[in-house]
Formats: C-alpha cells, sequence, structure tokens
C-alpha cells in the first residue's frame, strides 16, 4: 500500500555524507525531521558534526531552528539506516555504476513505501533505473549546492515512477522552502546545469578569445545580469525589456541581433592551456584567500539575498481604513 501524497515524512537517511548530504542533512534535522546517515568513511560522524556546527547559524538566520539540538544518528550498516526511513536522500559522487550498485544493495533494505530522491546532477533516471526490480520508489531531485540555502530542486519522474512519488517528495521539499520545478521529458543536466553550462561555455570563451579577463567575466555575470536573475526569469526579465508590448516587442526588436550573437558564440575545449589561464586568472580574483573564506563569503551573501527576497516577496499589509463619523 502506497501512502498518501499528503502523508508527513518524519524520518530521513541520508546516504554519502560529502557536501550534498551534509547539507540535506543539516536542512533535515532544522526541520525537525530525525536523520539517520550512512557512509563508509570512518570520519563520517566528524564531518556531518562539524558541517552542522559551521551552517545552523545560517538556517537560524532563515528561520530554521530545531526545537532541540538534533542528534544526527550514524548507521554503519546500509540496512540499518534505511530500515525506518520514509524518504531516502541518495548523496554518492556521480558514477553510473556505483550508484547502480548502490540500489542493488538499497532495494531489498527499503521500507514499504519509501522514497529515494538522487541528487545526481545530470545522469538520466532511466539508466540509473536499471537493476531495479521495481523502479517505481525512484525520483530524481537535483539540488543546487549548497542545498541547505538554495531554494531550486529539479524533480523528475517517468512511467515507471509510481504516481504517489513526485508528489510526496514535492510536498517535502516545499515544506523545507525549497522551490521545486517538474520536468516534462528526459534530458542529460536537466536544466539548471544545462543553463549553466551555456552561461559558463561563453563565459570561457570570452576568456579564451582574449574579450577580458576572468576577473572581469565575473564581474559582468554577479554585477549585471546576476542580479536580475535572482529577482526574476530570463523570460520575464526580456518581456520587461520590450516595454508595455512585452517579449513580442522585445523579440521584434532584437532577434536579429540575437541571432548574430547565437552565430558568433565561443565553443570551447578544456585543453591544458585554457584550464592554466582560467586557474591563474582566478588565481587573480581569490588573492589567497582559502576555500573556508571564500565559501563563507558565498553563504553570508547567499542569506542577504534570500532574507531581502523573502522580505520583498512578502504581501503588503492592508491599510487601515478610517472611519468617519
Amino acid at each position: 500500500m502506497t501512502p498518501e501524497p499528503n502523508q508527513e515524512i518524519r524520518t530521513t537517511a541520508i546516504i554519502g555524507a560529502g557536501l550534498i548530504g551534509c547539507s540535506w542533512a543539516a536542512l533535515m534535522a532544522a526541520t525537525g525531521r530525525r536523520v539517520v546517515i550512512h557512509d563508509a568513511r570512518p570520519e563520517a560522524g566528524a564531518l556531518v558534526a562539524e558541517f552542522w556546527t559551521s551552517v545552523k547559524g545560517q538556517l537560524a538566520e532563515l528561520g530554521l531552528v530545531p526545537e532541540q539540538e538534533p542528534r544526527f544518528e550514524l548507521a554503519p550498516v546500509l540496512a540499518d539506516a534505511l530500515a525506518e526511513a520514509d524518504f531516502v536522500f541518495e548523496c554518492i559522487p556521480e558514477r553510473l555504476e556505483a550508484k547502480r550498485a548502490l540500489y542493488a544493495a538499497m532495494e531489498p533494505a527499503l521500507k514499504p513505501g519509501a522514497i529515494v530522491a538522487t541528487s545526481s546532477s545530470g545522469l538520466k533516471l532511466s539508466d540509473l533505473q536499471a537493476g531495479w526490480h521495481d523502479p517505481g520508489r525512484l525520483v530524481i531531485a537535483h539540488p543546487f549546492n549548497p542545498p541547505h540555502l538554495i531554494p531550486l530542486v529539479e524533480l523528475y519522474a517517468n512511467e515507471a515512477t509510481d504516481p504517489d512519488v513526485l508528489p510526496r517528495a514535492r510536498a517535502l521539499y516545499e515544506s523545507c522552502g525549497k522551490v521545486t520545478i517538474t520536468l516534462n521529458r528526459e534530458v542529460a543536466g536537466h536544466v539548471a546545469n544545462r543553463l549553466q553550462a551555456a552561461i559558463w561555455r561563453e563565459a570561457i570563451s570570452l576568456v579564451e578569445s582574449g574579450v577580458c579577463s576572468v576577473r572581469d567575466v565575473n564581474a559582468a555575470v554577479w554585477a549585471g545580469p546576476g542580479l536580475r536573475w535572482a529577482v526574476m526569469g530570463p523570460h520575464m526579465l526580456l518581456n520587461l525589456g520590450g516595454g508595455e508590448g512585452g517579449l513580442r516587442a522585445y523579440i521584434d526588436q532584437f532577434a536579429d541581433s540575437y541571432h548574430d550573437w547565437w552565430d558568433d558564440l565561443g565553443t570551447p575545449r578544456f585543453t591544458p592551456e585554457l584550464i592554466d589561464r582560467l586557474v591563474a586568472g582566478l588565481s587573480e580574483e581569490i588573492a589567497g584567500r582559502d576555500y573556508a573564506a571564500i565559501r563563507a563569503d558565498r553563504d553570508r551573501q547567499l542569506i542577504a539575498t534570500l532574507r531581502a527576497l523573502a522580505e520583498a516577496r512578502r504581501p503588503p499589509e492592508p491599510r487601515a481604513v478610517l472611519k468617519t463619523a
């Protein structure tokens, strides 16, 4: 018997305690859910605890404060992690054969009705389903890093997926403040990574062709369209660019220009020389900062942006009506 789509998910399992797994574990704990973690590395417990310590203040700034300090349960045996889990976050590295081997070990140990959500950033669901006796409980649920902060989760289910899985997964993510999108058909890289790949391709090409530096490409994104993209997507923004005539007027005005730009976009390839050039250019911008400092700077600005957007999107308070005698 499959659970109802609106049945609340209380116990979660995290398989793989890398950055994505730790991030999901922190978010699930912050929303008051039980979290059981399986990772073969002996240092997994320390990694999760360290990650929680580093992000619990960030989550508190976003209003996610558990009633009590969470207790992350470590399960050295995979079956023990899955025994009571209603929802399983599969977060192992992006290698198809490794994921298939994991699923073969997982399937016999799953709780009836449990959902397995893979965080795969580009593998196809149909490829991941191969080897399952019953692939109906597997769904694509790709987050953007770091999942405890970035709202987006990309969902995809196909004809082999049980009908309750997608609604229940969506309900879980949205209950944690995530913004979900649903793919209508399968495509490598899903949606957001394809958009990111397209932008990065041209960002690399602009450096490779000598148009500008790595630093200036980065600034062109965050100080220009990146600010707008945090507010609205490209179709809506360019609809505004068309004035009262909307997107149709914008296209009528700029179609030929876009055709020329598209035809002129670069198609770089990662040669050793190009990689060296990108790394060297980025090193100048990093200016000696270490990984932790850069990550902390990113997260601080993300939280500020999320809080500002939440405030800006809050419906206005109704105005008081003054009664006259």
